[in-house]
């Protein structure tokens, strides 16, 4: 049932070409969902993502803090001429020891320290493509976007993205520094971002990069009503996944699952071909830390519908009603922000 696990075609956000599959990186600090194997076995797993045609790869500089940039770093390293990396800047962080200080920074000045900070992480002169990790509520984005912009031109950073942002927001970004992409959660276990910001991305001509294509896991089926999470694993405060909203929302992973029988794919596969069916300049990067789930991803790009396919599965999934909230309130509240004004 599985299909071929090698990227073989590739996709545009903005002006920027990339692999039409990206990989997540986020997981790969052990600190997210649960402790990894090795530090090696992560470099080990993003070397044969480049083996297999994947060139888009994004990380943070929150992820870890500041470990998951010196993996991606150095198993790139090698071939860093040929792959895209992602990093985003914005949260209040000591560059130094990686602690968290606690609410978000984007001052101009703090943005300069950060990516300098990046490049060492990173091993790289440059970054490909350069996130606002969350809007701060005390900058002005036409500040965010300019101090982009002069990175930019001294050849630091190649692209500008927001992650998560309100509408006005990306408006009033792009017009001081052009944006490549927006990065926002995207799955069929969430599909807020067809109400405003996909048909803002087509309007302006911004690619879209959806995080937790997979609802996190939850689209793939490994997830049951039984299911508890550990402590410590992030998914544990998401109210979505509480005892009584895992029950409540398993119609959509039986739809799935029919329809990853009917195409001759897997779960997994099935989700993320769903994505990129919807337009044409989305790309996704599922995390993952296991070979098996790489192999397994990359078979999406195999997976196709038809127009009446697709009709029909986009009708299916919006006639499930999901039940809970898709992350703990406190960090809700940092998604959808407007830039305070100028």
């Amino acid at each position: 049932m599985t299909k071929a696990t090698t990227v073989t075609s590739g996709r545009t956000l903005g002006s920027l070409q990339v692999s039409s599959l990206g990989l997540g990186c986020q997981t790969m600090t052990g600190k997210l969902y649960g402790p990894v194997t090795s530090r090696d076995d992560m470099i080990t797993l993003i070397r044969t993502a480049h083996d297999q045609g994947v060139t888009f790869f994004d990380t943070a500089e929150a992820y870890g803090p500041l470990e998951s940039e010196r993996i991606v770093g150095e198993a790139l390293q090698p071939v860093r001429d040929q792959v895209v990396i992602a990093s985003k800047f914005g949260f209040d962080i000591d560059l130094q020891t990686g602690e968290r200080r606690g609410g978000r920074n984007s001052r101009p000045d703090h943005i300069r320290t950060s990516v300098d900070a990046m490049l060492q992480r990173l091993r790289t002169d440059h970054i490909d493509l350069l996130y606002q990790h969350r809007v701060d509520p005390a900058v002005p984005i036409e500040d965010v976007a300019g101090t982009v912009k002069d990175l930019i031109g001294e050849g630091k950073v190649r692209h500008f993205g927001l992650s998560e942002p309100g509408p006005q927001t990306v408006r009033r970004a792009h017009a001081v520094q052009p944006l490549t992409a927006i990065q926002n959660e995207y799955s069929m276990l969430f599909r807020g971002p067809e109400r405003d910001i996909l048909p803002l991305c087509e309007e302006l001509g911004i690619g879209f990069v959806p995080w937790g294509p997979v609802g996190m896991g939850f689209t793939t089926g490994t997830i049951t009503p039984f299911t508890r999470f550990a402590e410590g694993d992030f998914r544990a405060a998401v109210p979505r996944n509480s005892p009584e909203n895992l029950a409540a929302n398993m119609p959509l992973v039986q739809l799935i699952q029919d329809w990853a029988v009917r195409k001759g794919a897997t779960p997994a596969q099935l989700s993320l071909a769903w994505l990129m069916a919807q337009r044409p300049w989305i790309v996704p990067i599922p995390s993952t830390t296991r070979m098996g789930h790489l192999a397994d991803n990359l078979g999406a790009e195999q997976v196709t519908f038809s127009a009446e396919e697709l009709r029909e599965l986009n009708a299916a999934v919006a006639a499930i009603p999901i039940r809970g909230e898709r992350l703990a309130p406190q960090v809700l509240a940092q998604t959808g922000v407007e830039a305070p004004p100028l």
